[in-house]
C-alpha cells in the first residue's frame, strides 16, 4: 500500500493577514513560529468538523473520530489554507469522506490500486464556510495554542529530567513544596512538586524561598501541563553541588565513582549523611582534598547548601579491602578479611573503642559504607575475634567453591589489573542518581 498525493487544488479560503499573525502570536505567546503553524491547522481542522457537523445535523451522525482523516494546508505566501482528505480506493464507495473509486483514480493516476491512498483537496466554497471557519478558529485557537505550549514545555523539562535546576518555593499543599521552575516556552514559570519524602528535614521552606533541585521525573499531566516532580533529596543533586564547585571534577581530572546518600534516615534522632567515593588517574591530585578544598572552603558550599548534611569524602580504590576500610571513615579498620568474595561479604575489624564509631548512630555510618561499595560489612571486635572459627568457615566456603581458594594468591595481580579497570565507566557499584528507596531495596547489608 502507499500513498498518492492528488492534488486537485480549487480556490483557497482566504485569510488576509495570515501572516502577521503568526509573527503576532509567536511573539506575544513566546512560541516558534512552528508551533503557532501547528496550532492554527488544528483549530482550522475542528473549524471545519463543526461546519460539517452544522451542515448536516440531521441526515448524518458522525463519529468522534470521523475526521480524523482530514487535514489543513497552510499556504502563507497566499495567505488562506485548504482542506485536505486522505482517502482509501476501494471498488465499491460505502463513504465519500473515507472512500474513492479505483476507476475515478485510474483516470489520473494508472498506477493506482486497491488498498492504496489517495490525498484529496476538499476544501468548501468560500462562502459560509469562511465566514464560519473564521470565527471557529478563533474560539479555538487559544485552546490549541495552550497545547502547542504544554507539549513544548514537556519537551523541554524531558531533556532536562536527571539535571539541577533553581526552584522558588510558591505555596504548600498538603505535606509538598509547589515549587516554580523556569521555562523558556509561552510562560515564565513551570509548577513542579516537592513531596515530602524528597525535602530534606533541616529545609526550611519559605514562600518565595529559592534553593536547588534535581528533577526527577517528568510525567505528561492531562490538563494542566507536564507534571514534574522535584527532589532535595536526590544523590544526583550532591554530585551536582561537587561537580559545580570543584573545577577538577568538571574538568574529569577527579571523577564520582560512587554516591551513598541517607538524606531522610528512619530515625528523627539521626541527620541526614552522605558518602561520597572519588579518584583520580593523576598521580599529582589528591582527590579527597581537591573535594574538600582549602581549609574546607569546597565542601562547606556543599554543606550549606544541604543545611549542614554531613558528607564524607572518601578515597576509592581497586581494592576491595582498602575500598571498604576508606568507607567506614571516620572509623580506623584495623583489618578487612573478605569472608566470601563471590557473595561480597566482608568482616571488619576494629578496636573497641572504634566500635561505636565503626557502626555509627544507629548503624548509619555501615549502612552508608555498604551502599557505597557495595559489599555486605559485618562489624567485629578484633579483641574478641575468632580467628580459628572464621578460618575453619572460609576454608568450608573454598571447598564448595575451589575458585575462592585463589583469592588471596590473585590478590598482587587483582590490583595491578585494577589500574586499567579504573578508566572503565561501569566500575561504578551505584547510580549517582539513584534515589535512597531505590538504594534501600537493592541494598541488603549486614551489620
Amino acid at each position: 500500500m502507499h500513498l498518492i498525493k492528488e492534488m486537485m487544488l480549487m480556490s483557497i479560503v482566504s485569510l488576509p493577514g495570515l501572516k502577521q499573525m503568526i509573527e503576532e502570536i509567536s511573539q506575544s505567546h513566546n512560541l516558534p513560529r512552528t508551533a503557532v503553524q501547528q496550532a492554527l491547522r488544528e483549530a482550522l481542522v475542528k473549524g471545519y468538523e463543526r461546519f460539517r457537523r452544522s451542515q448536516r445535523l440531521d441526515q448524518h451522525h458522525f463519529d468522534e473520530d470521523y475526521f480524523d482523516n482530514f487535514e489543513v494546508d497552510l499556504d502563507i505566501e497566499e495567505e488562506g489554507f485548504r482542506v485536505l482528505s486522505t482517502k482509501t480506493i476501494v471498488e465499491e464507495v460505502g463513504n465519500t469522506d473515507h472512500h474513492i473509486s479505483l476507476k475515478e483514480v485510474q483516470e489520473v493516476a494508472s498506477e493506482a490500486q486497491l488498498g492504496d491512498s489517495v490525498v484529496l483537496d476538499v476544501t468548501p466554497d468560500q462562502g459560509d464556510f469562511g465566514r464560519m471557519a473564521a470565527i471557529q478558529t478563533k474560539q479555538v485557537l487559544s485552546q490549541k495554542l495552550r497545547d502547542q505550549q504544554r507539549k513544548l514545555i514537556q519537551e523541554e523539562f524531558e531533556d532536562l529530567e536527571g539535571t539541577v535546576l533553581q526552584a522558588r518555593a510558591l505555596r504548600f499543599e498538603r505535606q509538598s513544596v509547589i515549587t516554580a521552575l523556569s521555562s523558556g516556552f509561552g510562560q515564565p514559570e513551570v509548577e513542579a512538586e516537592l513531596p515530602k519524602r524528597e525535602q530534606l528535614p533541616n529545609d526550611n521552606y519559605r514562600i518565595n524561598a529559592t534553593f536547588k533541585v534535581f528533577l526527577k521525573k517528568v510525567r505528561e499531566g492531562p490538563h494542566r501541563g507536564p507534571q514534574l516532580v522535584v527532589s532535595r533529596a536526590s544523590a544526583g543533586l550532591v554530585v551536582y553541588l561537587f561537580a559545580n564547585e570543584v573545577p577538577e571534577i568538571e574538568d574529569g581530572v577527579v571523577r564520582i565513582v560512587a554516591v551513598a546518600r541517607e538524606a531522610n534516615p528512619p530515625s528523627r534522632h539521626v541527620g541526614p549523611r552522605t558518602k561520597i567515593a572519588v579518584d583520580t588517574l593523576d598521580r599529582d591530585v589528591d582527590p579527597v582534598g581537591a573535594c574538600i578544598g582549602a581549609r574546607g572552603s569546597r565542601i562547606q558550599v556543599v554543606v550549606n547548601e544541604l543545611r549542614g548534611e554531613k558528607i564524607d569524602v572518601i578515597r576509592w580504590s581497586p581494592d576491595p579491602s582498602t575500598y571498604i576500610a576508606n568507607a567506614l571513615s571516620p572509623a580506623r579498620v584495623d583489618q578487612v578479611i573478605l569472608m566470601n568474595p563471590e557473595e561480597r561479604q566482608a568482616h571488619i575489624l576494629v578496636a573497641e573503642d572504634q566500635l561505636s564509631l565503626a557502626i555509627g548512630k544507629e548503624g548509619q555510618n555501615v549502612r552508608l559504607a555498604a551502599r557505597l561499595t557495595g559489599w555486605k560489612i559485618d562489624i567485629k571486635d578484633v579483641a574478641k575475634y575468632n580467628y580459628e572459627a572464621e578460618q575453619r568457615q572460609i576454608e568450608k566456603l573454598q571447598v564448595a567453591s575451589p575458585d575462592l581458594a585463589e583469592v588471596e594468591e590473585d590478590e598482587d595481580e587483582y590490583q595491578e589489573e585494577a589500574l586499567d579497570l579504573q578508566t572503565v565507566d561501569d566500575v561504578t557499584p551505584l547510580d549517582p542518581a539513584t534515589t535512597l528507596e531505590e538504594e534501600e531495596e537493592e541494598t541488603n547489608e549486614e551489620y
